[in-house]
């Protein structure tokens, strides 16, 4: 498959702003695989494809408020410090884009905060956007951390031209939140409500979970025709002990295993054994699933609707097949489904 395979029209007005009103009242467009149908409900009907002994898979890693704004010094000019990960808790190390990337050399001082209480140092130009920020903060790392919490908003994808505002902070986050890492949401799991959740317990659904730290690789746009020359990002990547019995288990009883999100169906095919078992795992995945691929652990799946020649469309290509796929979105456009990390979900069942 080439990446020209991957490209299509999307009306602009499609991408989605705002979250839907209720987490689980988005539009739910249900793909049969064997049969080739395709339906139109809401999501919270998600709960009539599940059955007792079902498994889904969790990413429950949380985001963090990723993006900050501080003042270079001497000039005051305004810049865009975008945290990717950290990289020494001891010096205060971060890997950062910097934008206007232009303007930031090697030596240069910024400062946070109305008080300029946070000051960083450029100490490195790793990458043409990319920086490694040093944080000169005095007070302890717990401080530190709550310092950048403060200053720090929640990291909404670019494509959202609006300011951020307060209801971003709970929404830009899945309610299973828990462990702090990403800077881009697991967006699939956005849409399952408290109350969807305990009715999908009651009807005797299991839930495994595991922690993929989504970096901003995901949405680096693929620039080579040849799919197999792409190289991911590396992300974090943890799967208990615990959630390998569940899933194992509920495979060899033939169960529906749905992953919830192209991160979890990544995190499931890094740790695959070669008994097509699911091992646990504490490292990092650098996984790019594209067509064709033999999927080992989920035969369900919970996406949203993304964007044209995007890595998470060659996943769900491979996933349900280029023809289906294509036919799927064509008629997602025609039905006016929202798109990306606010819009729609996808069952692919």
């Amino acid at each position: 498959m080439k990446l020209s395979a991957f490209g299509f029209e999307l009306p602009e007005e499609l991408l989605s702003e705002y979250p839907a009103e209720n987490r689980d009242e988005s539009k739910l467009m249900v793909i049969d695989r064997a049969k080739g149908t395709i339906e139109h409900k809401m999501f919270k009907d998600i709960i009539d494809y599940f059955d007792e002994g079902d498994v889904m898979v969790l990413n429950n890693t949380k985001v963090f408020p990723a993006r900050l704004y501080g003042n270079k010094e001497k000039t005051g000019a305004r810049i865009e410090v975008f945290l990717l990960r950290e990289l020494n808790e001891e010096q205060r190390l971060w890997d950062v884009l910097v934008d206007p990337a232009r303007k930031i050399r090697i030596g240069n001082k910024l400062y946070f905060g109305e008080d300029e209480s946070l000051v960083a140092e450029v100490i490195d130009n790793t990458t043409s956007r990319g920086r490694t920020l040093r944080f000169l903060y005095d007070g302890s790392y717990t401080d530190f951390r709550k310092k950048l919490r403060d200053l720090g908003e929640t990291p909404l994808p670019k494509y959202i031209k609006r300011e951020v505002e307060a209801e971003d902070e709970e929404r830009y986050q899945t309610i299973y939140a828990k462990h702090e890492g990403a800077v881009a949401a697991p967006t699939a799991g956005m849409h399952f409500s408290k109350h969807l959740l305990k009715r999908l317990e009651i009807k005797g659904v299991d839930f495994a979970e595991v922690t993929l730290h989504v970096g901003l690789g995901t949405f680096n746009p693929v620039e080579v025709e040849d799919l197999s020359k792409h190289k991911m990002d590396s992300e974090e990547l943890i799967i208990e002990e615990k959630a390998t019995v569940t899933i194992n288990h509920a495979k060899t009883q033939k169960k529906r295993i749905c992953a919830v999100g192209t991160t979890v169906m990544r995190s499931l095919e890094t740790a695959v054994s070669s008994q097509h078992t699911l091992n646990s795992h504490q490292g990092w995945t650098n996984k790019f699933i594209f067509p064709p691929h033999e999927f080992s652990i989920a035969n369900c799946m919970i996406t949203n609707f993304h964007l044209p020649k995007s890595t998470l469309l060659m996943m769900i290509s491979a996933f349900m097949g280029h023809d289906l796929m294509k036919e799927a979105y064509k008629i997602a456009i025609e039905e006016k489904y929202k798109f990306y990390s606010y819009g729609d979900a996808m069952l692919i069942i």
